[in-house]
């Protein structure tokens, strides 16, 4: 993996070069095995959060992790194209719009003892601009070369704070042109219900239960390109102990196996009803 500036993983996605890169100030990852209809996104799988917010966040280390989306990124890592944070969304959230990515409360606590400087929000939404900056070019890139292209916006979300019976996976599609893709939505939740995970985890998949569909990232795609289909994808955090912070990676790989074969079924049904 190579460390690049911004400007120069923009020029390399422009020329259709394949490469795998870490941005220079090591906020996300990106990888181009080589240029296919279809992306896989993981903006909360990161945890880092820079040295010099540490002594002003009231945050635990754990209270951070249970509110990210560990794994996400390792869930789609075969894949051709894949985008992932590496920075915790408690230094700036990739999946909300500038002017709400920093933080003064997280979940119901203040999250700094004094509030921020303008210095240090203004590196943290640098980092949030220069992420958006590389989605942009990279989407282009694909309707460019492909016309329609499908991104699998990964997520998790924390199932044992619910006072309800919750699905395992949630599809939020509220954002959506749901009357061009509604047949594919449904697709793609049948083909979630069926992966098997270990453990007696029996899986259950919705659209719009838990969550709508709210994100940054799908908006930003879905009001900058017409021809992209975003798919908010959340699997509850079934795959690690919530309130210990310990994965099982048993069930991470199953996830991973699994995809393996959904994903490009989705994409030839997503590439067949766009011909």
């Amino acid at each position: 993996m190579r460390k690049l500036s911004i400007e120069n993983i923009i020029a390399l996605i422009g020329e259709g070069a394949c490469f795998e890169a870490v941005s220079k100030d090591y906020s996300f990852t990106v990888k181009i095995d080589t240029y296919v209809p279809f992306v896989c996104g993981a903006v909360h799988d990161g945890h880092q959060f820079r040295k010099s917010l540490w002594d002003n966040c009231l945050h635990t280390e754990y209270e951070r992790w249970y509110e990210e989306d560990p794994c996400t990124k390792q869930m789609v890592q075969g894949f051709p194209i894949v985008i992932a944070g590496c920075d915790s969304r408690f230094e700036y959230d990739l999946n909300r719009p500038p002017d709400t990515a920093i933080f003064d409360t997280a979940w119901g606590k203040q999250l700094w003892k004094k509030p921020l400087v303008e210095e240090e929000k203004e590196h943290s939404l640098a980092k949030h601009a220069n992420f958006y900056k590389v989605v942009n070019a990279l989407i282009h890139k694909l309707e460019t070369d492909f016309r329609d292209v499908i991104v699998f916006d990964m997520h998790s979300y924390n199932w044992k704070r619910w006072d309800r019976e919750v699905p395992v996976w949630n599809l939020g599609t509220s954002n959506i042109d749901n009357e061009r893709y509604g047949a594919l939505v449904e697709s793609w939740r049948s083909k979630l219900e069926c992966i098997a995970l270990p453990n007696g985890i029996k899986t259950t998949s919705k659209v719009n239960d838990t969550f709508q569909g709210n994100g940054h990232f799908l908006k930003y795609i879905t009001k900058n390109f017409n021809n992209t289909l975003v798919l908010a994808t959340e699997i509850s955090k079934v795959y690690c102990d919530e309130l210990t912070g310990v994965i099982f990676p048993e069930v991470v790989q199953a996830v991973e196996q699994q995809l393996k074969t959904l994903i490009p079924e989705m994409v030839k049904e997503f590439e067949a009803a766009n011909k």
